[in-house]
């Protein structure tokens, strides 16, 4: 490969300073010449760097890009999905379509070809699609963008066997949006999906950036709906085992509005959904059935009255509608589910969903939910309108709290 002449500035880009290593999955299988003892970063180097199996270029900063697709829905409800892995040149232009001999049509057999059936599975998940033609679409992110990442060359593996740098492409890109919950962090800042409530880029870019040390991403919206985020990074050595460190973007490319943001709900999500409220407004009710037994809401008390209702994701709201949970006997207690998912206490935060892998045995204390036995629980601060707050195990948070079931 040839030698890129490319000299910038230190300050080109600003650095965060959170850094990803990225492992789990079943792992790359290349391994690059040992000459990457000590790669440099892309996107800074100051001097000509020749050996491009250690170094990305042209294409130094890699975005993975994510998307919202709620017409028609795409993907899990409680996810954004992948769009791609792309390589840019470093002052946001780039290259696509780089090597036509290596635009593989037979992805999915590629991928059987070395036994990567848990990547794939996850790609059948996650890579998702619009119109279904999940093939065609990895087809062409492999041959627009896959080609043209320089540490993807055949000729940077010792022993190269034939497309196994299409594994490590796909490999890589699940990997990263795998440590990219969008859905979540932004589920954390009390930005959800809704048909009703707007949001700002100011709050999503903070959403965001409090996960990736002060560094922006791209937003992109269609009709004041946001609909896709490019996380952006610049890599020390190869795309297949160097390290992601997060950078700002390489160029001004968002496509939302400053304000009046629509983040709207994928069918039959949870949370912040608008619609008719439903929020109970009276005192502690009366369970109507056997406390925590089939289907209810989770009402909460805080301050001697009732206010709002645990929703789907196990964060408190008091607008919009009320989440149903599911409650099934487990051994001496019960166990929760909602729409998102399994119900447990995560490092002493109640959550619901794909991050809960054991459901908690919750018990019934007076008709209150308790979690090892404590029916007490806390928050930062006091739900209200649209803001959601995330609720604790324990009395430890300034604002105490009884969760009480009302079964439907």
């Amino acid at each position: 490969m040839a030698s890129i002449p490319s000299v910038r500035s230190l300050s080109k880009l600003a650095l965060g300073g959170a850094q990803v290593l990225l492992g789990g999955g079943q792992g790359v299988l290349g391994s690059t010449p040992v000459t990457c003892s000590s790669p440099q970063l892309s996107c800074h180097n100051t001097t000509v760097v020749s050996n491009l199996c250690c170094f990305n270029a042209p294409g130094g900063q890699l975005l993975q890009t994510q998307f919202w697709d709620t017409d028609p829905v795409t993907g899990p409800t409680d996810s954004w999905t992948i769009h791609g892995l792309w390589p840019d040149h470093c002052d946001g232009t780039y290259d696509a379509s780089c090597d036509s001999s290596r635009a593989y049509t037979n992805i999915s057999a590629i991928l059987k070809s070395f036994g990567a059936t848990t990547l794939l599975s996850d790609m059948g998940t996650y890579w998702k699609d619009y119109q279904g033609n999940d093939e065609t679409f990895w087809q062409h992110e492999w041959g627009k963008h896959g080609t043209c990442i320089s540490t993807l060359e055949p000729s940077c593996y010792t022993n190269h066997k034939a497309t196994e740098e299409v594994v490590d492409f796909f490999q890589k890109t699940v990997d990263l949006f795998k440590a990219l919950p969008s859905y979540t962090w932004l589920a954390a800042a009390g930005i959800t999906p809704s048909t009703t409530t707007t949001y700002t880029t100011s709050q999503i870019q903070s959403a965001l950036s409090a996960k990736r040390s002060g560094v922006t991403v791209t937003l992109g919206c269609s009709s004041s709906a946001l609909n896709e985020i490019w996380y952006h990074y610049d890599v020390r050595g190869s795309v297949q085992s160097g390290e992601f460190v997060p950078a700002n973007p390489d160029g001004t490319k968002s496509t939302c509005p400053s304000t009046g943001i629509k983040y709207l709900p994928k069918s039959g999500s949870g949370g912040g959904g608008g619609g008719t409220t439903t929020v109970p407004t009276s005192g502690t009710p009366a369970p109507t059935g056997t406390p925590f037994s089939g289907k209810g809401y989770l009402n909460v008390n805080s301050g001697g009255s009732q206010k709002g209702c645990i929703i789907s994701a196990g964060t408190w709201y008091t607008s919009g509608t009320c989440a149903s949970f599911t409650a099934t006997v487990s051994g001496s207690g019960f166990t929760l589910t909602s729409s998102k998912g399994k119900c447990g206490v995560v490092s002493g935060v109640l959550t619901c969903g794909s991050s809960v892998s054991t459901a908690t045995a919750f018990t019934n204390s007076d008709s209150k939910l308790a979690a090892g036995g404590n029916a007490a629980w806390s928050a930062d601060s006091v739900a209200s309108g649209s803001t959601q707050v995330s609720v604790y195990a324990g009395t430890e948070k300034s604002n105490a709290l009884e969760i009480v079931w009302q079964s439907i």
